[in-house]
């Protein structure tokens, strides 16, 4: 069977193009063997399983049958690109300038994420301090505050104007031509930014069972660009407001919060809580500091498809609409080229210095956090597997080698 006929177009770093040509025989051979699976398992009224004819499989199945053997020359071709080019793709390829006319060979072409060459000179000898900040009392009244507003219930306050922090139970309808259309019902919390301010504003001018006509401009920094600056009327009906009562910093409260015997014990375990948190930033700024240090002393450069993927993958993962990619990709490009050349410089590692995650790490990793949630092993090994969080894991414990390796090659000041 004729070779499948791969020949590179274009490279530049983080990406590749393949022009890609599957002979008419391979194609003729491909189309057969798809029309033969067919044939294998097809129900055809008049025949038993198996025997119909070829070309009656072929009429009957010929949409179906064509997308198997473009799916299979594709595999096919992908599979040889990766043998003659040696490439290290980062993800699937994306398919391209796709021609297949019956009789004809098969032309596409790949364009392909791949790693771009690194060679990191130096790794070691930086000069890093970890600092962490002392918890003051005042955060921790504030963590505190913020478990009494947790716990804190809802309670009506009838005959009074609404105000910030507020609960309030709102109709809002929009006015045309004196008429309200569409009226729609809203609970929200005032201040937290859920109405634009306008709103919010006439509806702490109201006492409940009050209704207010009024014009609101949405502010300049309204997300949806298309609204920004523009006014509506509306109608503004009040129906309910609630606010919070807040319970005693006291030893009651502590117990209701969790097993403490006392306020005090609950402000400790606050205390600590909060120094953990802090020693994880901490070691979390090293980290970045270091990864810093690593891109300035080595000139490691983000390529531009891999931070494009990047940013593409960050506004799926954030839900952005497509109609605000571009605004969001001029704001988060910053952070994608640095996630794409820590990602560079951590992979580089695994692979020069052989720091990846082994299996028995995973599990004994795995073991732990089953002893420390009294879950079974076998357990939580299978809510894993099914959330598809074991990769996860093992990048996580593969990072963890990477910086104990790395740090170990440089000096930690703690200040």
């Amino acid at each position: 069977m004729p070779a499948i006929l791969i020949k590179k177009t274009a490279e530049e770093p983080g990406a590749a193009s393949l022009t890609v040509t599957v002979p008419v025989e391979h194609v003729r051979e491909v189309e057969e063997r798809a029309t033969s699976d067919y044939q294998r398992r097809a129900r055809l009224p008049g025949f038993r399983k198996g025997k119909a004819p070829p070309a009656l499989v072929r009429k009957q199945f010929a949409e179906d049958i064509r997308k198997y053997a473009l799916e299979e020359m594709i595999r096919e071709s992908w599979k040889a690109a990766l043998a003659q080019e040696a490439l290290k793709p980062v993800a699937d390829p994306h398919i391209h300038n796709l021609k297949w006319d019956a009789g004809a060979p098969l032309t596409f072409e790949f364009h392909v994420e791949v790693k771009p060459d690194l060679k990191l000179e130096r790794i070691g000898k930086f000069q890093l301090k970890r600092t962490v900040p002392k918890v003051t009392e005042d955060q921790a009244l504030a963590q505190l505050n913020e478990l009494r507003e947790q716990k804190a219930p809802w309670t009506p306050v009838p005959g009074e104007k609404p105000r910030l922090k507020d609960l309030v139970h709102v109709t809002i309808a929009t006015r045309e031509g004196g008429e309200a259309k569409d009226p729609q019902p809203y609970q929200l919390v005032l201040g937290e930014g859920r109405a634009i301010p306008e709103v919010e504003e006439r509806i702490m001018g109201l006492l409940p069972g009050e209704t207010v006509d009024a014009t609101v401009r949405f502010p300049s920094d309204f997300p949806e660009e298309a609204k920004r600056g523009q006014s509506r009327d509306v109608r503004i009906t009040l129906h309910e407001v609630k606010r919070q009562q807040l319970p005693e910093l006291d030893d009651a409260f502590a117990r209701e919060v969790g097993d403490f015997e006392s306020l005090e014990a609950l402000r400790r375990a606050v205390r600590e809580d909060l120094e953990k948190d802090a020693a994880r930033e901490a070691d979390a700024q090293v980290r970045r500091d270091l990864i810093d240090q690593i891109v300035q002393a080595n000139r490691v450069v983000a390529p531009r498809p891999l931070v494009e993927r990047a940013v593409y993958t960050y506004a799926q993962a954030y839900g952005i609409p497509e109609d605000r990619w571009a605004d969001f990709s001029r704001e988060f490009a910053p952070v994608a080229e640095a996630q794409v050349r820590r990602d560079l410089i951590l992979d580089w590692l695994v692979e020069h210095h052989d720091l990846r995650a082994t299996d028995a790490e995973v599990e004994q990793r795995i073991a732990e956090l089953a002893a420390r949630r009294g879950t079974p092993v076998a357990e939580l090994r299978a809510s894993l597997e099914k959330a598809k969080r074991l990769r996860d894991l093992e990048r996580g414990l593969t990072e963890e080698k990477v910086f104990t390796f790395l740090l170990s090659q440089s000096t930690v000041e703690q200040t």
